[in-house]
């Protein structure tokens, strides 16, 4: 397994300059203005993953603020075309960098810029979008001209220059920084109750939560079948699917995403419609929760499932093992990056066979604490805030 370690691989960075004096128009003591682009498709987040998208840019836009910089988040979508970006960043007072979340989606409009630019990869773009030709071809013209890149792990490191012929010293690593907060008001009974299943036997209910948004690359519906025919075996295992909350992030352009929002709601209604036909008993669709509550009931799980056919860096499986939860993930390249089989986690790679690691999580009862155990060291010495802090902001001074 690749470990990825708490230093940045790549070429090393400059260091961090002491009592950095950064320039505003708007202060006496000037500040550098920087753009920052994140990707997400749609503009009420109808996308159901977007509000972990959101707080990954929220936390790096804080830790570049915190700097001293002046930042402005914008959502690609609100934007038809490079040019309309160009305009936003030659605006009075103008930007002077910009950085971009997703290779291909949001940092493909900063191409025809004049200022120096970032991109952080998603996860999707390295794994998926690479695959086709046209996205390939700008995502490699990306590379060239961007003065750094952001790898969560080694193998998206590794695929970057792979895949893309990218420069290994324009690529750095940097884990996502994890931290959980359970809220303090959560009642489990209620979040039983309101998601369909009987209370009935609630403390002896096993619940394996399938954290995920209804998108075709998390396919949520993976292991619907065989988890309903292990429960008529033992009706006290259940498999709950639930999402985060989604977060509104106001724009001034919010008709210019229309479209993808209708193309989101349109998937969501398919993949609805199938799950009526596949529905099956012991299988158990949720409401949306906001972070706070979504770990308050991963504290209370018996374990965390995850199906994803495609994976950057899952910050749920990460928030999880911080929360002493024991992890069933599919064995995917992004996975297996952080949960290590039989010491962090649990992999399995088809639904017959994520049956049997459950079945040995239930009944091994040191194998369940080994994974926990390691698994919360493992986030505490691997994702660490501080150091993703210190990344981020060394890196923007490469932009100067």
């Amino acid at each position: 397994m690749t470990q990825p370690g708490c230093a940045l691989s790549g070429r090393r960075l400059p260091p961090h300059p002491c009592g950095l004096q950064i320039c505003s128009v708007r202060a006496a003591v000037e500040r550098r203005k920087l753009s920052f682009f994140f990707s997400l498709a749609v503009v009420v987040s109808v996308n159901p993953d977007a509000d972990a998208l959101v707080w990954r840019c929220r936390c790096v836009l804080s830790y570049i603020e915190s700097a001293g910089h002046t930042c402005e988040l914008r959502d690609p979508a609100e934007f038809q075309s490079p040019a309309e970006v160009t305009n936003l960043v030659s605006q009075n007072p103008p930007f002077e960098a910009a950085l971009a979340l997703h290779l291909f989606k949001a940092a493909r409009l900063l191409l025809d810029i004049q200022v120096p630019f970032g991109v952080v990869f998603g996860g999707t773009d390295i794994n998926e979008d690479v695959k086709v030709k046209q996205k390939r071809v700008v995502m490699e013209q990306v590379l060239l001209k961007a003065r750094f890149a952001v790898a969560f792990t080694d193998k998206l490191k590794e695929e970057a220059e792979m895949y893309l012929m990218s420069q290994s010293s324009k690529i750095y690593v940097q884990p996502q920084g994890i931290q959980t907060h359970v809220t303090d008001n959560f009642s489990w009974t209620e979040f039983l109750r309101s998601s369909g299943v009987s209370t009935e036997h609630a403390d002896e209910l096993r619940v394996f939560l399938l954290v995920c948004g209804l998108r075709r690359v998390k396919d949520p519906l993976y292991l619907v079948k065989v988890f309903s025919e292990w429960h008529c075996e033992n009706p006290l295992n259940v498999l709950i699917i639930i999402g985060p909350k989604k977060e509104v992030i106001s724009r001034p352009a919010a008709a210019a995403a229309a479209a993808s929002v209708l193309l989101q709601l349109l998937l969501i209604l398919c993949l609805l419609w199938k799950w009526k036909l596949l529905f099956k008993a012991g299988v158990f669709l949720a409401q949306e929760r906001s972070q706070q509550e979504l770990h308050a009931a991963m504290k209370r799980c018996f374990a965390m499932v995850n199906s994803s056919i495609s994976e950057g860096m899952s910050a749920a499986i990460l928030e999880a093992m911080d929360l002493g939860v024991p992890v069933l993930a599919r064995d995917i390249t992004g996975n297996s990056a952080v949960v290590q089989h039989e010491f962090t986690g649990l992999l399995y790679s088809s639904p017959k066979e994520f049956v049997h690691q459950a079945q040995r999580l239930l009944s091994d009862h040191e194998l369940r604490e080994r994974v926990v155990r390691n698994g919360k060291l493992y986030v505490e010495e691997h994702h660490s805030l501080k150091q993703e802090r210190e990344t981020y902001q060394r890196l923007v001074d490469i932009l100067h």
